[in-house]
């Protein structure tokens, strides 16, 4: 375990190993499981301004899903989250020429149609928050939808901490990020 702050860390984060194989999943996360991707609460009014320049991205259904649901939901957790169409889908998931599913905010902030660049959630992902009154817990989240990630990973021998060094930097600050840096490799063998 790491500590920084206010944020208590899992060495899974400096231990496995994680590479997003697009190739072998199509973006599957963007579908399964049983709620939309978590929100902060200050990126709430982001979803209200950024709607009308990300409608071009949205499929029929999850624009339909929007309108009826609203930009966000408040979930069965008492927590924020994405809305979701009738199969489960994110409403805010779009396709690939290939089948492969890709995030409608992502591709209009891609396309330089926004600065927003998705759900921090979304772009921290295998990484989950968990907020207490105190501190904040980083957890790494096995699911096997990304198994190939894993292999993928193990591969290139990435951790997740270095996967994800953008979206922490972007959660945290490059301050903390350098300081997760410099425990890890203080904690490293022969590093």
């Amino acid at each position: 375990m790491i500590l920084i702050d206010n944020t208590v860390i899992s060495d899974d984060i400096k231990d496995k190993r994680f590479v997003c194989d697009l190739t072998k999943c199509k973006g599957a996360c963007c579908v399964e499981g049983d709620l939309g991707a978590p929100l902060d609460e200050d990126e709430l009014p982001i979803f209200e301004n950024i709607l009308e320049k990300v409608k071009p991205y949205l499929t029929e259904e999850g624009l339909k899903a929007i309108e009826e649901q609203g930009t966000y939901v408040k979930d069965w957790e008492d927590d924020y989250s994405t809305p979701l169409v009738k199969d489960g889908a994110c409403a805010y998931v779009a396709y690939d020429e290939d089948g492969s599913l890709k995030c409608a905010i992502e591709q209009a902030h891609l396309d330089g149609k926004i600065d927003y660049i998705k759900p921090v959630s979304c772009h921290l992902y295998p990484v989950r928050i968990t907020k207490y009154d105190q501190f904040e817990a980083v957890n790494y989240d096995k699911w096997d939808i990304c198994a190939d990630a894993c292999t993928l990973g193990e591969k290139l021998n990435v951790p997740v901490y270095k996967f994800l060094k953008g979206p922490l930097v972007r959660k945290y600050g490059q301050k903390w990020y350098d300081e997760l840096e410099k425990e890890i490799n203080e904690m490293e063998p022969n590093s």
